[in-house]
């Protein structure tokens, strides 16, 4: 069961019916999908792919994902599941443009990673970065992130593979889960969710005015075929906002 989270200013709240407006509005945003390095996704396609979380991903348990909200507006998408870059487990947040630049990147980012010591039991977090987002790629450094090896796509484009323990023994994690109790399985198929930023994440921590904070995306289309499959070893990154990146805790 995903559980609710909090951080200083965030509340991570699984999805609800009425929530999809939210998810389709961010994930139809140009400016979100340049920095994910995707294509517009068809509104029909995203929309099946909200409903896929809530009556696939969900109810079977295949990963957590969540709205990002403050004050009671909705910021953003984050997620945590099984990438199929590494063996192990990537952070995808995504945030709405006119959220870029306050710092909730990285606390997004924060939150997930306490999470996924606390809760899912995991010692690090695998992220993926455009190599020319340097904004995302500067708040992972901030973060904690270290570069694993470069990915070079069949067009030549290049993804930073970063990865970063869960916990640090010597600064700890602010974000408090809502009720520890609550245990959050991760899919074991993950196939993957779209990115929209991860440090999806178009407002990130330390993120620089007007660019993406910590962007972890991926494209709705391996949110789609995540949903739809069972059991799979998962690897795309899911809604994230702004720039992708993908972990692994």
């Amino acid at each position: 069961m995903t559980p609710v989270l909090r951080t200083e200013r965030l509340d991570f709240l699984p999805y609800r019916p009425e929530h999809e407006d939210h998810f389709v509005a961010l994930l139809r945003d140009a400016e979100v999908c340049r920095w994910m390095g995707q294509d517009l996704v068809p509104e029909p396609q995203l929309r099946e792919l909200f409903r896929a979380i809530l009556t696939d991903v969900y109810p079977q348990g295949r990963f957590d994902v969540w709205g990002l909200w403050t004050a009671g507006a909705y910021v953003g998408h984050a997620e945590v599941k099984p990438t199929g870059n590494v063996d192990g487990h990537e952070l995808v947040t995504a945030l709405a443009p006119g959220y870029w630049g306050r710092g909730l990147g990285g606390e997004a980012v924060r939150g997930l990673l306490r999470h996924a010591a606390d809760n899912l039991g995991l010692t690090e977090a695998y992220g993926m970065v455009g190599a020319e987002n340097t904004a995302s790629l500067a708040m992972c450094r901030r973060l904690g992130f270290r570069h694993v090896r470069d990915v070079v796509a069949d067009d030549g484009s290049v993804t930073k593979l970063l990865v970063i323990p869960t916990k640090d023994p010597e600064t700890p994690r602010d974000p408090e889960p809502a009720s520890a109790s609550h245990t959050a399985r991760s899919a074991s198929d993950a196939a993957g969710m779209p990115d929209a930023g991860m440090p999806g994440a178009a407002g990130a921590d330390d993120d620089v005015k007007g660019v993406p904070g910590a962007a972890w995306a991926g494209s709705a289309s391996d949110t789609a075929r995540a949903a739809a499959v069972a059991d799979g070893a998962g690897a795309g990154p899911v809604a994230d906002g702004a720039g992708a990146v993908e972990g692994s805790v």
